[in-house]
This record gives structure tokens, C-alpha cells and sequence, in this order.
């Protein structure tokens, strides 16, 4: 009964997808309707692979990304990238039928262009994340097509925390921002693309001088995800990030959320994001130990890891990161 159920609704969904095709198919001078039935194929397939699967195979998704490509309504074609981006998140053959050089260079039109709006840049970022999630053949993409050195100069030019950001919606530029540095660690990392860490270590330096800046959550986090994924398993970057100042950066934030942690939870959540961050950038790089010995480093980790509100997974961090700190060093 429950198997009958669950097939009458599935057939109702194959249904309302063929219906919503028609509908985009034949309201092509009816922006506002085809952006509602662009809507609904999105609640309809969300986490929905079966849904997704049966969309691509009666045309809708190659429809879709037409639309996309070619839509001269601006809110149409932000409906529309955002639906690849679900389709493709929710179904792997979705994504593969949309990893290609193609879309990748008319996605980075989007990236590009001046007038593009912030809305459209995240849609197209969007697009971007789910095509190279888990997907050496879209990261290469990325790197052959340009697209990624669209996505470090949207990360370079978008930061949140700047007069650009003044100029307009602050939350929608962190949105973009945030997005982007998500999309740049998926194109570094699982499976790890040397290649393309090589090309992101070109924005460390700016990186460095915003942890220097700003200590806040939502900035730390993403940097610190960021950097972590491309120094990982990578000496060159590694070392590259010692150079500029980054890991001297990084150890001096360290010392002062360390030294807030008493007085505040968020601090000590932060310290630990930062150790986990440390660890990536001398691991397995014995060299780069001797640089955090005039921070004190390892006291301020001991301090850390006897804070009252670290869970047992922050104290294991912060245990792993003594380890690298103290491996190799006699100091």
C-alpha cells in the first residue's frame, strides 16, 4: 500500500514537471510566469534526484539552461541559473549533463559583466559550486574555461567589509563573497587539484590582511576554509603562505582569540576554527613549526584546550594541533 502510494505520487510529480515545461516552452513573452513555474520545478526537485532525473529526460534541463543563456529578463534568467544549480546539486547525472566547456564560459559571462547584477553573480556562483563539488572533470573545467580567476577577483572585489560594499547592499555583497569562497574550495578540494590550489594562493596576500583587519565569525570562517583547503597536502602553498605573512597573521589571531576566550564562547569557537587552520598550513612541514614558537603558541593552545565550553570535538583539535605544533621543533 505504502510502495502504491509512493508510486501514484510520483506519477503526479511527472506530470506537474511535463505541465511546467509547457508552461516555459509557451510563455516565453510571459517573464513572470515562466519565473513562477521555474519556482515550483525548484521545490519540486530539491533533494529530489528521482524528480531531477525525469526532468532531464524529457528535455526540461538543456530547456532550462537555454533559458538561461538566452532570456533577456534578468529575473527569468536568475530563476533559471538557480535551477540548473538544483538540478544539478540533486542529481549526479544532471551535473555531468551540464559539465561542460560550455556552460562554463557562459557562466562566466555572468561573473564578468559589469552590469550583472549581485543577484545573478550568486546564481552563476552557485552553478559553478555544484558543477565542481566532488568533480575533477568541473574543476579542470574551471581553470581551462578562466572561470576561476573570475571567482578570485569576485573574491578579491567583493569582500563585505569594504567601500565597494558601502556603495550598496552589504548583506547581498557577504552573500556573494561567501558564496564565492565556497566555490573556491570545492575547485581545490575532494579530490584535491594542485593545479587550481596553485592559481588560488595568488589571493594570500589579501587574505592575510583581512584576518589582520577583521576578527568577526563570518568573516574568519570562510578564510579560514579557504586557506586550510588550498595549503592542504600542498608544501609549495604552504610555503607560500608562510611567506607573505599569512601563517605569522594567522598565529597572531590566534593569540588574541585565545586571550578573549574567557570572556567569550564565540572567541573560543574561533580559536578553534584558527588551530584547525594552523594545522593545514604545517603539516607535514616541519620547517614552518620554528615560525610559531615566538607566539607562544602552544601555551596559548594549552590555555585553549582548558577552557570549560570546549566540546570533546574542539579539545580534539586543539589536542591535533599541539601535535603539529610541538612534531619535529625541540623549542
Amino acid at each position: 500500500c505504502e510502495d502504491f502510494f509512493c508510486l501514484f505520487v510520483f506519477l503526479e510529480l511527472k506530470t506537474d514537471l511535463n505541465l511546467l515545461l509547457e508552461c516555459l516552452k509557451y510563455q516565453m513573452d510571459n517573464p513572470a510566469a515562466q519565473k513562477q513555474a521555474l519556482v515550483t520545478i525548484y521545490s519540486i526537485c530539491q533533494e529530489n534526484g528521482e524528480a531531477s532525473d525525469y526532468f532531464r529526460e524529457i528535455g526540461g534541463l538543456m530547456f532550462v539552461y537555454n533559458l538561461a543563456k538566452s532570456s533577456a529578463h534578468l529575473p527569468v534568467k536568475e530563476a533559471a541559473l538557480f535551477t540548473l544549480g538544483t538540478l544539478a546539486e540533486s542529481s549526479v547525472y544532471c551535473q555531468q549533463s551540464l559539465c561542460t566547456s560550455e556552460l562554463f564560459a557562459e557562466v562566466g559571462l555572468s561573473l564578468s559583466q559589469k552590469d550583472s547584477s549581485l543577484t545573478l553573480k550568486r546564481m552563476a556562483v552557485y552553478v559553478v559550486l555544484v558543477l565542481v563539488s566532488n568533480n575533477k572533470t568541473g574543476q579542470t573545467f574551471t581553470r581551462k574555461t578562466g572561470c576561476i580567476d573570475l571567482l578570485l577577483n569576485l573574491f578579491r572585489t567583493t569582500f563585505p567589509i569594504s567601500e565597494n560594499a558601502i556603495r550598496e547592499n552589504m548583506s547581498q555583497y557577504y552573500e556573494l563573497w561567501s558564496s564565492v569562497s565556497s566555490a573556491l574550495c570545492a575547485c581545490v578540494n575532494n579530490p584535491q587539484n594542485e593545479e587550481n590550489q596553485r592559481i588560488c594562493i595568488t589571493v594570500f596576500p589579501i587574505a592575510k590582511e583581512w584576518l589582520q583587519k577583521c576578527i568577526r565569525r563570518e568573516i574568519i570562517r570562510p578564510i579560514c576554509s579557504f586557506v586550510s583547503l588550498t595549503v592542504a597536502n600542498n608544501e609549495y602553498a604552504q610555503n607560500y603562505f608562510a611567506m607573505v605573512g599569512g601563517l605569522d597573521a594567522l598565529a597572531m589571531v590566534l593569540v588574541k582569540l585565545v586571550d578573549d576566550a574567557l570572556k567569550s564562547y564565540l572567541s573560543s569557537e574561533l580559536a578553534v576554527m584558527v588551530s584547525k587552520t594552523l594545522v593545514a598550513c604545517i603539516a607535514e612541514n616541519s620547517a614552518l613549526n620554528e615560525r610559531l614558537t615566538k607566539y607562544h603558541t602552544v601555551p596559548k593552545l594549552l590555555a585553549l584546550l582548558s577552557h570549560h565550553c570546549l566540546d570533546s570535538a574542539g579539545k580534539f583539535s586543539v589536542v591535533l594541533a599541539i601535535g603539529h605544533c610541538t612534531e619535529a621543533c625541540g623549542k
